[in-house]
């Protein structure tokens, strides 16, 4: 076989690749035969393409030489060359600032040792709307269900969760998982999982620990600069172990023999993972194709449901005590009060007036004044762990209980009073009053604020001295 003349037939950037049969089924060195002068320049007058380990080409050696190991690139190798499958894909691999669109085409061998393949790539700097959407039915339809999924929902999280069980059912996986990275806390969280119902599957709190940051940490190197990982057997988990031996004794410990991990990227900033395991190793170009379209949506919707979190959180958020401001305290009672999805249940208001704050203010300056307001907030964070809390007003903070017995809120009140009297450097003036009928809450809080003056009174005519002036 002439395989300089076969390459020299395309156009394009052309190499002729051999994969070593095994027979056992699996395969063995991957060598790249030939190359036509395209290709070959691309390695060794590379101006403005990808760098590569070398800057020479010698004919039939391993692939290695030029970039790094890559399971996904060994396994269309692989299936093209010795399954005999024509596969195509388009991709953006970590290790590059190039997309890839890439064409395997099978080759007869009079070798029953080896197989043989030609590999096509063309590069672009940009995706390339036309060739990402170039995917067969079955996928463009999976994916665009997602992407009508997100953009229709008002309920990010429950969709997500639809999203995710969607996912790994195409796979036919045991799990699959969405988990978002955060590195300035250091800490990871879960945005959505969905598992198979196999009751030995061991859950999120038996491994989603302080300690499982570092462990994510370490992905991204063991993907190694490609847009995925995909372990598909024993073979492929071996060479996790060789990589990152940490993980894969994890991996081996949850019971995980095959595992599909893609990095999610918005803006070139790695913001999560989503991971399938044990899936259904016979269809893995179809989930690897639909999996490559999906996260770079599923990226772009979880980034804007971030920045539109943030914004909520600023836009509720007091700023210097860190409880609920006041325009989210008149939201939610005019939720409670004018709004006919709301649920009947019982309400607690407690106004609560920060004492001697002006006095604060004027002798010793705002900075302490602000300091005084923290302490406030902190004590009845302590006490309300579990309530919304906000700052009414300058000095003003108002309590809001729903859903629990007058006992309970009565004793919280009490809580709170010796919490104040045992208190050095914080003193309240509180009134509370309480309903079982969560849409009276604003006649509610109109008993409380009277009940607050009343406490306020009581408090001058103690301490006559820190009286307003």
């Amino acid at each position: 076989m002439d395989f300089q003349a076969i390459v020299d037939s395309f156009s394009s950037m052309t190499c002729l690749i051999s994969v070593e049969k095994k027979k056992n089924g699996s395969y063995g060195t991957i060598r790249i035969v030939a190359g036509n002068k395209p290709y070959i320049d691309s390695i060794e007058n590379n101006a403005d393409g990808p760098k590569m380990l070398t800057n020479k080409f010698i004919p039939n050696s391993e692939y290695q030489i030029y970039f790094p190991k890559d399971l996904n690139f060994e396994d269309f190798c692989y299936r093209s060359a010795v399954l005999k499958q024509p596969l195509h894909s388009y991709v953006h691999p970590e290790r590059y600032d190039f997309w890839f669109n890439l064409f395997f085409m099978p080759l007869e061998s009079d070798d029953e040792n080896i197989g043989y393949c030609t590999y096509t790539q063309e590069l672009s700097h940009e995706a390339n709307v036309n060739k990402m959407s170039q995917t067969s039915y079955e996928t463009a339809s999976d994916v665009l269900k997602t992407c009508i999924k997100l953009r229709g929902t008002s309920d990010f999280k429950k969709t997500m969760q639809e999203v995710i069980k969607d996912i790994r059912e195409i796979c036919k996986a045991q799990f699959c998982c969405i988990m978002l990275i955060d590195f300035i806390s250091s800490k990871c969280s879960i945005l959505g999982e969905s598992m198979d119902g196999d009751p030995n599957f061991k859950t999120r709190e038996n491994w989603l620990n302080k300690d499982f940051f570092t462990l994510a940490k370490t992905w991204e190197k063991t993907v190694g600069g490609s847009n995925c990982l995909i372990a598909k057997n024993a073979k492929d988990m071996e060479i996790i172990k060789n990589t990152n031996k940490k993980w894969f004794e994890s991996l081996i410990n949850f019971g995980v023999n095959s595992l599909v991990l893609f990095p999610l990227k918005a803006n070139d900033e790695l913001i999560g993972y989503m991971w399938v395991t044990n899936f259904d190793t016979e269809n893995v170009v179809r989930i690897k194709e639909t999996l490559e379209l999906t996260t770079f949506f599923l990226a772009s919707e979880i980034s804007n449901y971030q920045l539109f979190e943030k914004f909520r959180i600023l836009s509720s958020i007091d700023m210097l005590t860190g409880v609920l401001n006041r325009n989210e305290m008149n939201n939610k009672v005019d939720f409670l009060s004018n709004n006919k999805k709301s649920k009947k249940g019982t309400v607690g208001i407690a106004f609560v007036d920060l004492n001697c704050l002006k006095q604060t203010n004027d002798n010793l300056g705002h900075e302490e004044g602000d300091k005084l307001l923290k302490r406030g907030a902190d004590l009845l964070r302590h006490v309300f762990p579990d309530d919304n809390i906000y700052r009414a007003g300058g000095d003003e903070f108002m309590v809001m209980v729903l859903g629990k017995t007058q006992v309970h809120f009565e004793k919280k009140i009490e809580q709170l009073r010796k919490e104040v009297e045992q208190n050095d450097s914080v003193s309240f003036a509180i009134g509370s009053s309480f309903d079982h009928n969560s849409r009276n809450v604003c006649n509610v809080m109109k008993q409380a604020d009277a009940c607050m003056y009343e406490d306020k009174k009581l408090y001058y005519k103690k301490h006559p001295e820190n009286k307003r002036k």
